[in-house]
């Protein structure tokens, strides 16, 4: 029967696209949006492919211009309206990889690789389904000065303390070592989040209280709870764990404060994997912060920031500790090492011998895990656009909100999504049942069209049907689950975008979705994949800087030497010392309850 299916609506197929090219609709223009839904045809995208040339940054000429910043010697505009310390760069194939080549007159050449595997970033590239909305330039509130504003970005980060109770290497701030603390007050954290309300177009985002360690701030809990009431559904923080795991009142405040993720430090499986982050027993902690979390009710993200030479063997066991935790783990967020922050200055040799990028880790995942196909399951994160354009398109006039859209460059982030049985732990890649390339091509048709939702529920029901072979689905997922599994998540359901967020309990099958998320250093700077993930952020001060400001010129050591709030001496003698967990000491954790399952409803 499911062979019949995908044979009739193959066949039926060639009328749906004759019927859309006829009586193609002009495109919604949603309350939130500046225009009508763009179609495919209308997006643009960046220089792609290779050999091709890029401007990009000198990493010696960019810490000498910053360090003259933030001793006074020059003034900020130096860095916010001069080009300093730029360079051309050049991405060519050489030797089976691909590398950054650049040449500063005055410091000589430097080079980077960027993927060890042409092909496979080729694809990737190739996979990239067009920008999002390129909005006219707009005067942010309050602020009174331009601002191009390139689409919506899907992740503001606000961090909300650069303390941190550990000292972790690598570390891609300086936390705990540059002499002063930066610490947002309520009024602050209450406007970035105001103004973020502010950017257009008015889509979705997540919002990441981030640091240092966020959870020692004190306005932790209130930021949560005054982004929910905002309207932003998918709250999160970026965390070590270790009050989480220590704490598990806390873990429940949080929730009931909104939070939704936990994105979780996680390096490895064992505590060896995480011996060189200098807590004794900082696995445990992880398991009791994973366990304690996923009670209250938040889901937990692994980010694990990978090095070559030091966890990159890890990839394979992260992930299947990933699936025998399906039941409180949505996520992995593999990172490869950015060398930012107290890590700007490593070495060339030993740049070398540690960098690792996502084309390492599509092979890695293959190899120790056995399961995936780099070729095969592997899309750039941006690919997600066009399942994020059909929900714009089924909740047009429906919804305050655009869906959330991850626009980035194809060479900052990839993600594979694979199906876990959350009592079974079985687990086969979502690409091995579901064409899912083909089906991407279906939603831009369908999407293009804009056919009355009726008629697009139809379409998309068809495209599933064609897309889906049911010979290669594990036992117990059948057509009929993916149908009610995708329209679930793609706006086929209720009034507004995230009103059934937390609806994937009533399958047994769980998608987890395991990305890679490479951050740029300044070592491998590209300005055009930087430009493509601009969005505003606001200080107390009205300044703007943008979310690449981790890396670049360096904006987050001068925005915070800005506006420190005290040097560390005064700051202890009036607020006291925070514990630093640095000596490989094992921490104290409570008695444990049992083992942590949360209930599993039947799909």
């Amino acid at each position: 029967m499911p062979r019949t299916l995908r044979l009739i609506a193959n066949a039926m197929w060639p009328a749906v696209r004759a019927f859309n090219a006829r009586f193609e609709r002009a495109s919604p223009h949603p309350k939130w949006a500046p225009g009508p839904l763009l179609k495919s045809r209308e997006r643009t995208s960046p220089p792609l492919g290779f050999p091709r040339e890029t401007d990009s940054l000198c990493p010696a000429c960019v810490k000498e211009v910053r360090a003259t910043v933030l001793e006074g010697r020059a003034d900020l505009r130096a860095l916010a309206e001069g080009r300093p310390a730029e360079v051309r760069a050049r991405l060519e194939e050489q030797g089976g990889a691909i590398v950054m080549r650049k040449t500063c007159e005055k410091h000589g050449p430097v080079e980077d690789v960027v993927s060890v595997d042409p092909a496979f970033t080729r694809r990737i590239e190739g996979l990239f389904p067009g920008r999002d909305y390129l909005a006219p330039p707009t005067k942010l509130r309050d602020h009174g000065r331009s601002s191009i504003q390139w689409g919506r970005g899907s992740v503001l980060t606000v961090d909300l303390t650069n303390r941190c109770n550990m000292m972790c290497d690598p570390c891609f701030m300086d936390a705990n070592q540059v002499g002063f603390v930066h610490e947002l007050a309520w009024d602050d954290v209450q406007k970035i989040l105001d103004d973020a309300m502010t950017v257009v177009p008015r889509r979705q985002l997540s919002v990441q209280f981030s640091g240092g360690e966020p959870t020692l701030a004190p306005h932790f809990l209130p930021a949560i709870r005054y982004a929910r009431d905002l309207g932003f559904f998918c709250v999160q923080c970026a965390t070590n764990g270790i009050r989480f795991a220590q704490e598990p009142d806390f873990a429940r405040a949080a929730k009931e404060a909104g939070l939704r993720i936990a994105y979780l430090q996680f390096d490895g499986v064992g505590e060896e994997a995480n011996a060189h982050r200098k807590v004794g027993n900082l696995y445990d902690v992880k398991l009791r912060a994973i366990e304690n979390l996923a009670a209250a009710g938040v889901d937990v993200v692994l980010v694990v920031t990978v090095v070559r030479g030091l966890n990159d063997d890890q990839v394979g066991r992260v992930v299947r500790f990933a699936i025998d935790h399906a039941d409180k783990i949505t996520v992995v967020s593999f990172q490869p090492v950015s060398f930012t922050g107290r890590d700007e200055d490593v070495a060339d040799e030993e740049r070398r011998a540690k960098r690792y990028t996502l084309s390492h880790l599509a092979h890695d995942l293959q190899r120790q895990l056995g399961a995936t196909e780099p070729m095969r399951d592997w899309f750039p994160l941006s690919a997600m656009g066009p399942f994020g354009d059909l929900t714009d398109l089924l909740q047009a006039g429906r919804s305050d909100w655009g869906a959330l859209q991850c626009g980035c460059h194809p060479d900052c982030g990839i993600g594979t999504a694979l199906l876990v049985h959350k009592r079974t732990r079985e687990m086969v890649p979502l690409a091995q049942v579901l064409d899912v390339e083909g089906l991407m091509s279906d939603l831009r048709e369908i999407t293009d069209a804009a056919q009355p939702r009726a008629v697009t529920l139809a379409q998309v029901a068809l495209a599933l049907c064609r897309r889906f072979d049911a010979h290669r689905a594990p036992r117990g997922f059948t057509l009929a689950t993916l149908l009610r599994q995708f329209l679930s998540q793609t706006g086929a359901r209720g009034r507004r975008v995230g009103e059934y967020e937390s609806d994937a309990g009533q399958f047994e099958w769980r998608v987890l979705f395991v990305a890679g998320m490479w951050f740029q250093d300044l070592f491998n700077y590209d300005f055009r994949r930087t430009e493509m993930c601009i969005i505003p952020y606001g200080t107390q001060q009205g300044e703007i800087s943008f979310c690449a400001y981790n890396t670049g010129l360096g904006w987050r050591q001068v925005i915070e030497k800005m506006h420190a709030t005290a040097t560390v001496a005064d700051w202890y003698r009036t607020k006291g010392r925070h514990p630093v967990h640095a000596n490989h000491q094992r921490l104290d954790l409570p008695p444990r309850t049992g083992p942590v399952r949360l209930p599993v409803l039947p799909g």
